[in-house]
């Protein structure tokens, strides 16, 4: 499964590479260059290497909660952009002209700052706006420390918290929108372990409240044990 999901990967790389002009493809971000982060990413590399997927998403013995957090969410923001760049040719005004999960669930955004009243805007919007902001965040160095020895900040768990809901309706659109063109370009064994990555983790750190999950809980509760 992790060699098959490994050669995927390199597919989607190829393929995303073609859509450079899509404003919700952007470059692989690196993990944060703080104390720990260069060995967390091996450590989590050599984990996920393994095939032993909730190995790889436990704190290491000994290594601090902050460092390990934020590795990871450099890692699922380069994985769910990755998997998003595939599908920007489909997933279009036209399309998707509301960011949805299914007829239940519409998702509206606000980033409190520029824009602080939610808006309604298509799905591939919806993702722009998400992909801006979260690379916004990763970029804040009060925020992501990217020097030894700076402290994260009081309320770096929280804006964590944020970044891995907002992540999860990107996950939720994709599987409720965009599964049957997923599954014909035969890329769903490499979404589901990343999915199935992405709530393992999740739950492990109580990353996501249980009722954001809902538009996926079938799944969830049919892949892993639930949270």
């Amino acid at each position: 499964m992790i060699c098959e999901s490994f050669q995927l990967t390199i597919f989607l790389i190829i393929d995303c590479s073609k859509n450079r002009n899509q404003r919700t493809f952007r470059p692989k971000k690196s993990a944060p260059s703080g104390s720990k982060g260069a060995q967390l990413k091996k450590h989590i590399d050599a984990t996920l290497g393994s095939g032993n997927l909730r190995e790889a998403v436990r704190l290491p013995p000994g290594e601090d909660l902050h460092e390990w957090l934020a590795v990871n969410t450099v890692d699922f923001f380069n994985q769910v952009n990755l998997l998003y760049g595939t599908l920007t040719e489909f997933c279009t005004p036209e399309n998707c002209p509301t960011m949805t999960a299914g007829p239940k669930y519409e998702y509206r955004w606000a980033d409190g700052v520029q824009i602080k009243k939610p808006i309604e805007v298509s799905a591939p919007k919806y993702v722009e706006y998400l992909m801006d902001w979260i690379e916004s965040q990763l970029d804040d160095e009060s925020i992501f420390p990217q020097k030894l020895g700076v402290a994260f900040p009081s309320n770096f768990n929280e804006v964590v918290k944020t970044i891995f809901k907002r992540l999860f309706r990107v996950y939720a659109h994709i599987y409720h929108s965009h599964f049957q063109k997923i599954v014909s370009l035969k890329e769903e064994a490499h979404l589901n372990t990343c999915f199935k990555h992405f709530i393992l983790f999740t739950c492990e750190f109580g990353l996501i409240d249980k009722k954001e999950l809902a538009p996926l809980q079938e799944l969830i509760e049919s892949i892993i044990v639930p949270c």
